[in-house]
């Protein structure tokens, strides 16, 4: 019985990460046109660590951490939330939020990679094949003329490769961390740890801080919306994939994020979607997801 409502609890929560993930990409889109990146972040983790944190208390979850776990709490939270979050954000004010998706998508990459230079991991042939697609996939994305020429599409496709890696990383740091043993009282301390981060680097910028109640309809509904499904439903259940699921097996929601992110972007934003987009999409998904299949012994992993 345990292990059969374990496994309800595994596909639950792969569809958490798979459907609410995809569709934030939009949410974030029409937040970040009226609300600074960084305070948006601010304003979405600090309500939704401190919501977690009462729901928690109010069903008598152990709160108690280490200094250890609130150490490594603080840094899954930047790597997670304050880089690979924060700065994604950020980079959707010069990009289509389905075309940031497909860049996205490049995650099982990036942890494959990583992965190779952490744990020496032998690079399987599906696993080459995988990497030759997605490098093949991302060289027809990135190459297209409309973008190659505007000098704010390529900073803003850097900083989002830049948030993969921190993200990819961050996932094989949970993975082997040690965090408080309940998920959701851990996806709380990271959320509000980020949040103080968030809110530090907001004030560094000089970003313009204006009350959520001064936000447009949609504009709250969006943050709202990113608070309750896309932070405290869809991480809590990504910090469970993380400790019961191989680390690549969770990134197997980059080949299906992009496609709910397309979707939804060209139906409400009305996003172009070029033909060379479509044709890299297919390449770089075929490739993800022959690194996301392939086979793979499982190995004891070491607490950090």
């Amino acid at each position: 019985m345990e292990k059969k409502s374990s496994r309800i609890l595994i596909i639950l929560a792969f569809i958490a990460i798979y459907v609410i993930w995809g569709s934030t990409y939009l949410f974030n889109k029409i937040a970040v046109t009226e609300i600074p990146a960084l305070y948006l972040g601010a304003v979405r983790f600090s309500v939704a660590g401190l919501l977690i944190i009462i729901i928690a208390r109010f069903l008598k979850l152990p709160l108690s951490i280490t200094k250890k776990q609130l150490r490594n709490s603080i840094i899954a939270g930047f790597l997670f939330l304050v880089y690979g979050n924060g700065i994604f954000v950020w980079a959707l004010n010069y990009l289509d939020s389905g075309f940031a998706a497909l860049l996205a998508s490049t995650q099982p990459l990036a942890v494959l990679i990583l992965m190779r230079l952490i744990d020496h991991k032998k690079v399987q042939l599906k696993s080459i094949i995988g990497i030759t697609l997605g490098l093949i996939g991302m060289y027809l994305l990135v190459s297209q003329n409309g973008i190659t020429t505007n000098k704010d599409s390529v900073l803003g496709i850097f900083m989002i490769f830049t948030c993969v890696f921190s993200w990819s990383y961050g996932s094989i740091f949970v993975s082997k961390a040690d965090l408080p043993k309940n998920f959701f009282v851990a996806t709380g301390y990271q959320m509000l740890t980020a949040s103080v981060i968030l809110f530090i680097g907001s004030l560094l910028f000089n970003e313009t801080w204006q009350s959520p109640l001064k936000w447009s309809n949609s504009a709250q509904w969006s943050v709202l919306f990113l608070i309750i499904f896309g932070g405290i439903v869809a991480f809590t259940a990504f910090n469970y994939l993380l400790k019961n699921v191989s680390t690549d097996k969770v990134a197997s929601s980059a080949y299906v994020n992009p496609v709910i992110a397309l979707i939804l972007g060209w139906l409400v934003l009305d996003e172009s979607i070029s033909k060379q987009s479509l044709i890299a999409a297919v390449i770089l998904l075929t490739g993800v997801y022959f690194i996301t299949t392939r086979k793979e012994k499982r190995s004891v992993k070491s607490k950090i």
